[in-house]
Order: structure tokens, then sequence, then C-alpha cells
């Protein structure tokens, strides 16, 4: 005999997805604050996994908590460096020794500073 599988709709899978990355990032932000790295970089890690079977995207404010390139948890000051610099935020790693170079954004473009009403 064979069982049918029973599917939830996918905005369901995403709902779920989102509330378990979400917690997985808060209990990576405080057991990296409490020194347990290894343990932030796990749970980075399962909520990855997370984000890849149900191919739902991490949401935004937890993106750049990790390093893209070897997907460890960053804490300022403790395994990560940040500088401004001409325009952008510069994200050092300092386990895989590589940045992340992240643009900021003025909310008025260059043609409404130089009009005059």
């Amino acid at each position: 005999m064979s069982r049918k599988k029973t599917y939830l709709a996918k905005k369901v899978q995403n709902q779920i997805a989102n509330r378990r990355m979400v917690q997985l990032f808060n209990l990576a932000e405080k057991t990296a604050l409490s020194g347990e790295l290894e343990l932030a970089d796990r749970y980075v890690d399962i909520a990855r996994r997370i984000s890849m079977r149900s191919k739902a995207s991490i949401p935004k404010e937890f993106k750049r908590r990790f390093c893209k390139h070897c997907y460890k948890y960053l804490v300022p000051g403790l395994n990560s460096r940040i500088r401004v610099c001409r325009g952008k935020i510069i994200v050092y790693c300092e386990h895989c020794q590589k940045f992340t170079r992240i643009p900021i954004k003025n909310n008025r473009t260059d043609n409404q500073v130089f009009k005059k009403k």
C-alpha cells in the first residue's frame, strides 16, 4: 500500500520556513554574543538549508549577518570588520579573509539635489 503525501500550499510553506529562519537567526545572535561561534554557524547553516529546500528567500534583515563566501555568522569586532569607504559599506570576514561591498543608496537622485524651485 502506498500512502498519499499531503502537500501544504506554497504560501503556508513559506510562512513556516520564514518563522523557522527568524527563530534560527535569533538563536545564532544569542549564541554568538555568548561566545559560541561554532553553534551560531550551525544555526546559519540550518537556516540556509531551510531556505534552499523551501525555495524561500532569507529575510532581508538577516542576509547580511553571515559571510557569503564561508557562511559564518558575522559579529562585528569579533570575527569581522565593518568600514565605510566611498559610498560603500565594506564587511571583511576574518575567517576566510574575503570581503563584501554593499552600496549605500541615497534617497534623492543627483537631479533632485541640483533642481531649484
